[in-house]
């Protein structure tokens, strides 16, 4: 089931492109976009139709949305401060958990991520068997490197013996 916050989000996005409104315009059939998704939609379909109901909108004014706007506003304010607080990490489309690690983009995602087009197809891992193998990964390469430091430090050490004996000699 949806999240509470998904749900609300759903109602707050513009059906043309379906992210948060921006400066949102009401028809009078009491549909709502953003006023760039409009003006785009109106310019490739060649007539002033409403993209939900294809009623025809007038050629007037069109009268900003500004409680829509507000509780926008509102909302992506809530949402920043709450990602800002660090009490959990989510997903800056959806809102979730961000609880899968997607192989293919080598990227966090959220359980609605893994189910859209970009990463339907993806390897999944949860996060934290994801974060397993990295650290594994890393122990692996790191251990020769240790090595590499350790003969450097050693052969440091013998460098700055050699010198210090040369300058004692002169």
């Amino acid at each position: 089931m949806a999240s509470e916050s998904s749900l609300l989000e759903e109602e707050l996005s513009c059906p043309v492109c379906s992210e948060i409104f921006r400066d949102p315009l009401v028809l009078s059939c009491s549909h709502s976009f953003c006023k760039a998704c409009l003006q785009q939609y109106w310019d490739q379909k060649g007539s002033l139709e409403c993209p939900v109901c294809r009623r025809r909108a007038s050629n007037e004014f069109l009268p900003p949305n500004l409680a829509l706007r507000n509780t926008c506003e509102a909302f992506l304010k809530e949402r920043s401060q709450r990602a800002e607080a660090g009490s959990e990490v989510v997903c800056s489309l959806h809102s979730e958990k961000l609880k899968l690690f997607c192989l293919d983009d080598q990227t966090p995602v959220c359980v609605v991520c893994q189910t859209s087009r970009k990463h339907r197809t993806h390897v999944m891992l949860p996060v934290q068997e994801a974060s397993e193998e990295f650290k594994e990964k890393l122990r692996t390469a790191l251990a020769p490197l240790q090595k590499k430091l350790k003969a450097f430090n050693a052969v440091k050490l013998i460098c700055d013996q050699t010198a210090e004996h040369i300058k004692v000699l002169y």
